[in-house]
């Protein structure tokens, strides 16, 4: 395509999407049986109507935060933030969604952070039974810089300053453990590609069905985004993926503590470096609702053999825990090994020393009826599983 002709079709495409903007801020979303998600249920015509003329300070609209939740009907919250300002300019839409996801009034309640990991009580004696039933640990939560426009909504050069931002931070205050390397993502070669994907570190272009896509944190990609870790490869960064930075602290085994102090680290050094995104009643500030809060998910690679020939058991007993189990297919499907990801399943309303808490006391409680198990006691268990609230 020649420069004159790349010129006429950028002019007629923006002039094209602009229109097309304009026509579906003005028009109730067309919601069929198949829109199932948050966004949809809560949007009536009134709230659509109070809020379509609205705009943030940046010039993010209703449509922008419900385009994903409308052109793919099966997403959850079906909702997403083009910048901060969106949680207070259009909460009578957030709200509900929240309150539906979280169980959490965003109007009433305040998120309490708690990123002290001395905090954490963790034993040698239970360290050693995690160790034997844990393959890996991994704590990641979101961080977005104060002042700029999210993903969603970025424009490509708003999105590089973030970058220039993020990778600043990484280059002049992670140091000593968290000392590491940044990689662009338009600038990676054959050989860093393969080995950022072979270690699970690399990240992609989202596919048309993902909630990314359709929110606009897709355009000009890879324009603007990298990743981070550092050279014992225990710490990693993604940058301009879903949010702003996406940070994650790793190791083998299950020493859930130190990986904890390691994120708190991290945290620590995103905070003395940039005004991060974050309010009393949401917590940290991210794209999604659904990681509002303290944004936090704290998993480990569990092997459950066991549990694992009755993935329904598994299911009961994890939400007693209030912990979330995910198999190698889905829901109620088996997991390959019986190496199954488990989680803490909340993000808001709690701290983040509350939530790697309940993981820490949840997995041991898990491989205690994982051992029953292993006994022959399985009615023992069903009935521990049955009464564990009550006794709790």
């Amino acid at each position: 395509m020649t420069e004159d002709y790349q010129k006429l079709y950028t002019e007629l495409k923006t002039k094209f999407d602009n229109a097309d903007s304009l026509f579906q801020r003005e028009i109730y979303p067309n919601f069929t049986d198949k829109h199932r998600s948050y966004m949809a249920k809560n949007l009536t015509k009134k709230i659509f109507n109070d809020l379509k003329d609205r705009k943030t300070e940046n010039g993010v609209t209703l449509y922008d935060c419900i385009r994903a939740g409308t052109l793919s009907p099966h997403l959850t919250t079906g909702i997403t933030a083009g910048d901060e300002e969106c949680y207070e300019t259009f909460k009578e839409i957030f709200h509900p969604i929240i309150m539906d996801w979280h169980k959490y009034d965003a109007a009433k309640q305040e998120q309490v952070s708690d990123l002290n990991p001395d905090k954490i009580k963790l034993s040698d004696k239970v360290l050693a039974i995690l160790d034997k039933y844990v393959v890996s640990t991994r704590i990641r939560a979101a961080r977005s810089l104060r002042g700029h426009l999210l993903p969603s909504s970025a424009t490509p050069e708003d999105r590089l300053a973030v970058e220039t931002k993020l990778k600043g931070i990484f280059e002049k205050s992670f140091t000593g453990d968290l000392e590491g390397k940044y990689y662009s993502l338009g600038a990676l070669d054959e050989k860093q590609v393969e080995d950022l994907r072979s270690n699970g570190f690399l990240f992609q272009k989202p596919k048309s069905t993902n909630v990314l896509y359709h929110s606009g944190a897709a355009r000009d990609w890879p324009h603007g985004r990298g990743i981070f870790h550092n050279n014992n490869r225990t710490c990693l960064a993604w940058v301009n993926e879903e949010d702003h930075c996406r940070i994650i602290s790793m190791e083998m085994k299950g020493n859930i503590k130190s990986v904890f102090a390691r994120f708190c680290k991290m945290s620590d050094k995103f905070k003395e470096n940039a005004e991060i995104m974050h309010s009393k009643a949401l917590g940290f500030i991210g794209t999604c609702p659904s990681n509002l809060g303290t944004g936090l998910r704290a998993s480990v690679m569990v092997i459950l053999k066991q549990f694992n020939e009755d993935v329904h058991l598994l299911e009961d007993a994890c939400a007693k825990l209030d912990l979330q189990p995910r198999g190698s297919r889905g829901e109620y499907s088996a997991a390959e090994g019986g190496k199954w990801d488990i989680s803490n399943k909340q993000r808001i309303g709690f701290s983040e020393v509350q939530l790697v808490q309940k993981l820490i006391d949840g997995l041991e409680q898990l491989i205690k009826w994982e051992e029953m198990l292993v006994d022959g006691k399985k009615d023992e268990v069903k009935k521990q599983v049955s009464e564990y609230q009550e006794s709790k």
